[in-house]
């Protein structure tokens, strides 16, 4: 049952995130979505390192690894690597450019932003599913309550990129309905990347410290690549700013005080 509860909680939040396009008339205005962008990101990069990248070291420590940086380095280097393949093969497009990435397609632009989206939840789906199987195993360093931290912090900052998706698509002229089943769909493959993980695992435990450092590595790229550059683009790049020390406190404190 935890489980289930933790590789659910993240899509719980996308799919609430893309419900506001039911309770809001207009767009977000670009000064609160540079908000959310950064909180976002401060999530993010909060549970790198206190969910994945310090157990990564504690564990390669535990099993007397030579240089107990030495997975967590390698996982790092690794997990950056993984994302800038994806973000060069598949085609998408991210938010305020006309721009796509990728391999050249005729995918709608709105299929591109979904696709995006997908992208930066790939790796999320995979943090909490490595993090979940080690406590499955009984990691010393990874309790249940840890587990659940790291999923309501991704499932926290789920929540306004599943608006930032749906919200665009609806004033790009799509129903609410078709913009909210756009928005939660985005999502979907977080829980998938984590059952995969998760049923993997046994086979990869003996690696698990670069797996947790793999993880860490693919999410801090999304925020170095994706959300702040765009957060910090245009006007009032100070509130991006404050949006990532709120997320980064926030997700210090759920993993501190529940790991």
């Amino acid at each position: 049952m935890t489980i289930t509860i933790g590789l659910l909680i993240p899509f719980i939040g996308t799919i609430l995130g893309a419900a506001m396009v039911f309770m809001l008339k207009d767009e977000i205005s670009p000064r609160l979505q540079k908000l959310l962008l950064g909180f976002a990101s401060g999530v993010m990069v909060a549970a790198s390192v206190w969910s994945l990248l310090i157990p990564s070291i504690e564990m390669a420590e535990v099993q007397g690894t030579l240089a107990s940086w030495l997975p967590a380095s390698v996982g790092f280097l690794a997990g950056m690597a993984f994302l800038l393949l994806l973000d060069s093969l598949i085609p998408h497009l991210h938010l305020h450019s006309d721009e796509p990435e990728g391999v050249n397609s005729k995918l709608k632009k709105s299929t591109m932003l979904v696709l995006a989206i997908t992208l930066h939840n790939i790796p999320e789906g995979m943090a909490v599913g490595v993090v979940l199987a080690g406590m499955m195993e009984g990691v010393s360093n990874i309790t249940g309550a840890g587990a659940m931290a790291l999923s309501i912090g991704i499932a926290i900052q789920n929540f306004p990129e599943g608006a930032i998706v749906s919200m665009p698509l609806k004033s790009a002229g799509q129903s609410r309905r078709k913009a909210f089943v756009a928005g939660a769909l985005s999502g979907v493959v977080e829980p998938i990347a984590g059952i995969i993980t998760i049923l993997l695992i046994r086979i990869m435990l003996p690696v698990l410290p670069y797996l947790l450092a793999f993880a860490a590595g693919a999410m801090i790229y999304v925020v170095v690549e994706e959300l702040i550059p765009e957060a910090q683009s245009g006007r009032h790049s100070n509130v991006a700013t404050i949006g990532v020390a709120l997320g980064f406190v926030l997700m210090m404190i759920l993993d501190v005080a529940l790991g």
